[in-house]
């Protein structure tokens, strides 16, 4: 391997400096936060400082030993497995309101499955609600 594709993880492990270096941290810490050189794909493409954003420039820079917590504390799952085994709840109730259509007035009834009749200004000859119209 050449030193033009840059060092492997493991290279990068020995030269680096590690978060257990400078601060106190948990033995369970995990290693991708004792070594911050693990995390790569941070942005290396030149844009133009007109349009650049803060969000750009704070996101394109890698994280350093003193960005990277010292410890950290895993959840369980408990919650998330029992939505696995019994699936997500769903209200299976039955709606009896009327639907009220904020395109029309507010005393006409949405027919949103009726689609010649949908909107008040929209419906047939035959239709009650032109007759006001004409």
């Amino acid at each position: 391997m050449s030193d033009e594709e840059g060092p492997t993880p493991s290279q990068a492990d020995d030269r680096s400096p590690k978060t257990s270096d400078v601060y106190r941290v948990d033995g369970d810490l995990p290693t991708r936060f004792n070594n911050p050189d693990c995390f790569r794909g941070y942005s290396k493409k030149a844009v133009h400082p007109m349009y650049r954003t803060t969000n750009q420039t704070y996101g394109g820079k890698k994280p350093t030993v003193h960005e990277m917590p010292t410890s950290f504390s895993g959840t369980r799952r408990g919650f998330s497995e029992q939505l696995v085994r019994g699936g997500m709840y769903g209200d299976h109730g039955f709606n009896t309101s009327l639907e009220r259509s904020a395109i029309s007035s507010p005393a006409s009834i949405n027919k949103l499955y009726d689609r010649r009749n949908f909107h008040r200004l929209y419906g047939g000859a035959g239709d009650e609600t032109n007759a006001e119209l004409k």
